[in-house]
């Protein structure tokens, strides 16, 4: 299964929170009680996205975090990988000579092309779009396709 760790999961959380109510300072505590997460990881995490220039961390006796830029040039991508690293499927995808199938593999490439084509996906959702609540239209059409039956079935 492809799945995205927890905490990058996580962080994209407290990032939605941040921007949702980017013009002010938001403290670790106050996150942590908004989005159900133990103060210790929301820590972590806060740390970790200012490491990778997503948050300012504000010190003193009004200090937090704040976005260090506008959402809308934050993407789903910058996220991750403020936690967890390069987006990739595969190992070869991002550190070339890992494998020692790698010069014989005949999937390789296919591999860097879905890669890409996962990362260009990532890039192309921004914070902004995240902190958005969908649309009407689309959360009907999410009930619609998701929680109804098929037609034939019985």
């Amino acid at each position: 299964m492809l799945k995205l760790s927890k905490l990058a999961d996580y962080a994209t959380v407290l990032m939605t929170l941040i921007a949702r109510d980017a013009a002010r300072v938001h403290s670790g505590l106050e996150l942590a009680e908004r989005s159900g997460l133990p103060s210790p990881t929301v820590a972590k995490l806060l740390k970790a996205l200012a490491r990778g220039g997503l948050l300012q961390s504000l010190r003193g006796a009004h200090g937090g975090y704040r976005l260090a830029r506008p959402a809308e040039r934050i993407s789903v991508a910058d996220i991750i990988a403020a936690l967890e690293g390069p987006i990739g499927v595969t190992e070869c995808a991002t550190h070339p000579g890992g494998c020692t199938l790698e010069s014989a593999c005949s999937t390789r490439a296919n591999w860097r092309l879905i890669n890409i084509a996962i990362r260009q996906a990532l890039e192309a959702v921004t914070l902004a779009q995240m902190a958005a609540p969908p649309p009407a239209r689309a959360r009907a059409e999410f009930v619609l396709t998701f929680h109804r039956p098929p037609a034939d079935s019985p």
